[in-house]
């Protein structure tokens, strides 16, 4: 893989690479690569240029969005007080040369070298990682057996159950009736997690968001536009 960088001057530093698996010119945005071009072996640097060019409205626009969001992201630091259902999060800087995380029962605890300082983005990284996996265990000790007994008591059938760190969704179900389910359902209250697994146990009988699949999630939860509506007020990423 061959690359190259521009600087333009109202995006700044943009990084081309070719791609030999690479079939078109695509542009990827993102807070910790940047801006990446990837383009065929085939095509020129210069036609690379060109097509940045023509998009650089919704790189702007792109770029506006990811720094918002970046905005948002809460900085943790020695005096933040944040727990999840089961765990403290206690940040210290101390005499070690690298980043610590440890995880006890209730305590997420992160270590931090005196050469950083405590809102550096491997700090912050660090203290989201250790919230992360407090989650992960939280989640794969509660919504197992949360999932099992709303099934058996609505009467659904599910297949298999799994617990990721989803970006996007808190949950779906294949055609086979697997249950994904998002670890970040964690931060929500109850009543909205118990949506969340009613929503993809229904799914498991209508495959899609017709007008049967909301009159049987609406018959079992009271009123589940209003519910989806409360969903959508958080997010499936950790900066809230």
């Amino acid at each position: 893989m061959s690359q190259k960088q521009i600087n333009f001057d109202s995006v700044g530093k943009v990084i081309f690479r070719k791609n030999r698996r690479a079939k078109n010119i695509s542009i990827r945005i993102k807070p910790s690569a940047g801006i990446v071009v990837t383009l065929p072996y085939y095509a020129s640097y210069k036609t690379a240029e060109k097509f940045v060019e023509s998009k650089i409205k919704w790189i702007t626009k792109s770029l506006l969005k990811i720094k918002e969001a970046e905005n948002k992201r809460i900085l943790f630091d020695e005096n933040t007080t944040y727990k999840t259902r089961n765990h403290l999060l206690k940040i210290e800087q101390g005499n070690t040369d690298e980043i610590l995380i440890y995880l006890s029962q209730s305590m997420i605890k992160v270590k931090y070298p005196e050469r950083l300082p405590v809102t550096s983005p491997e700090v912050q990284n660090a203290v989201r990682i250790g919230i992360t996996e407090a989650l992960r265990i939280e989640a794969k000790e509660y919504l197992p057996a949360r999932v099992e007994v709303l099934a058996v008591k609505f009467g659904f059938n599910y297949n298999k159950l799994f617990i990721k760190n989803l970006r996007s969704r808190w949950g779906s179900c294949s055609n086979k009736n697997n249950i994904n389910l998002n670890l970040q359902l964690m931060r929500l209250p109850d009543s909205l997690i118990d949506y969340v697994i009613l929503h993809e146990l229904v799914h498991t009988v209508e495959k899609n968001h017709g007008k049967n699949f909301w009159a049987k999630l609406d018959a079992i939860t009271g009123n589940a536009k209003a519910l989806s509506k409360e969903v959508k007020k958080y997010s499936t990423v950790l900066h809230d």
